[in-house]
């Protein structure tokens, strides 16, 4: 998998983090500080999903090799094309269906964090059925770098009342997602 590839898997991946923490900032008016936790936590959950998903991916790869690629496909197909449904139907995934005000601050931004992870899980076991376990830790890296920045881009939006085009994002994270599953079966079909 190349940088690019990477980098596209991580932006896909961290488009329900750029909206989450967007509305947490605007509607909280949190520190920096709590800004910085925050992406901290949103970060770090969606590295240990994938890579936790990798692992697995990576156990039974031995089991189906066979038929790992259209597992891969079929996972990435299914999770992008769930985000381009969601983005046309116009629901919303995240905080609203979140209820936890009587919750600590850190708990409240934890179970944020597994709810934007859910989909990093199935993506990381497609990864560990189609890459070697060296590269699905540097792309799972990657997603938890890039989604602890796109988390602090979210809370200097949310904190300054910027809206973000969630409808747009999460149907181009959609699409490369699918794109992505499409090129590992290619790949595997024709030149392996």
């Amino acid at each position: 998998m190349s940088f690019i590839e990477a980098f596209l898997l991580s932006l896909a991946l961290c488009v329900d983090t750029l909206v989450v923490s967007t509305t947490t900032a605007f509607r909280e008016k949190m520190s920096w500080q709590r800004g910085l936790l925050l992406a901290v936590i949103l970060g770090f959950c969606q590295f240990a999903f994938p890579l936790a998903g990798a692992v697995i991916g990576d156990v039974a790869r031995a089991f189906i090799e066979a038929v790992d690629h259209w597992i891969a496909f079929g996972l990435l197909a299914f999770i992008g094309g769930k985000m381009i449904l969601d983005a046309i139907r116009g629901e919303e995934e995240g905080e609203e269906k979140i209820q936890t005000k009587r919750h600590s601050v850190v708990y409240r931004y934890f179970l944020l964090g597994v709810a934007t992870s859910i989909d990093g899980l199935a993506v990381g076991i497609g990864l560990g059925l189609a890459h070697p376990m060296e590269t699905v830790m540097w792309v799972v890296l990657l997603v938890g770098v890039t989604t602890l920045l796109v988390a602090l881009l979210g809370y200097v939006l949310g904190s300054r009342r910027i809206p973000i085009p969630e409808r747009t994002a999460t149907l181009i994270a959609g699409v490369v997602l699918i794109g992505l599953g499409v090129k590992i079966l290619l790949e595997h079909l024709f030149f392996s």
